[in-house]
């Protein structure tokens, strides 16, 4: 199973969402599962790593319009890079390359790469699989959207999100999915 990781860039060693990303990376990795990330730095970074010391295989989704604008290449623990052109092709390139998606915090960009994942469930393109949200804070923001757009969005479309209060109980959701909604 490929799970694609999504979350901040901001976070660094020895800070609480750098060690919660590192756990993610390590329990991905130990339960023989592939990760995907964005490839360079913070959550991304974290998650790479505690897959790639737990003798797991790194898929680093990088890109040339984010490395023009801050110049930085793939982190070390990427041991495959798929290269993209641009943004919108790197974050296709995460969401169809994968069978799950955990979604830690994080700012504009893992607000996109979620949505998108989401819609494309919604209407279909891909087909059913986890997105599952990570932290009170998503839980927070999602419930928000929902009450202020209540007579805007089918209520069938929150049903493709799943919420975990951690990584540990994320992964096992992620990797659960197909048993617990088969029979």
């Amino acid at each position: 199973m490929k799970i694609t990781v999504f979350g901040s860039s901001k976070p660094q060693p020895g800070q609480p969402a750098y060690q919660n990303a590192l756990r993610l990376g390590r329990l991905i990795a130990e339960g023989g599962h592939t990760v995907l990330t964005g490839g360079y730095m913070g959550t991304m970074e974290a998650v790479s790593r505690g897959a790639a010391e737990a003798g797991g295989h790194v898929i680093g989704v990088t890109c040339e319009e984010i490395e023009r604008w801050r110049r930085n290449g793939p982190n070390q623990w990427v041991k495959e890079e798929w290269r993209c052109q641009t943004l919108i092709e790197r974050i296709q390139r995460l969401i169809y390359g994968c069978d799950a998606a955990i979604v830690l915090p994080g700012g504009a960009g893992t607000l996109a790469e979620t949505t998108l994942y989401w819609n494309l469930l919604v209407i279909q393109a891909i087909p059913p699989r986890p997105l599952v949200l990570v932290g009170r804070e998503w839980q927070t923001i999602l419930k928000t959207i929902r009450q202020e757009m209540a007579e805007a969005a089918n209520p069938a479309d929150w049903d493709k999100i799943l919420f975990a209060n951690d990584v540990d109980q994320a992964y096992q959701m992620a990797v659960n999915y197909k048993s617990n909604r088969s029979g």
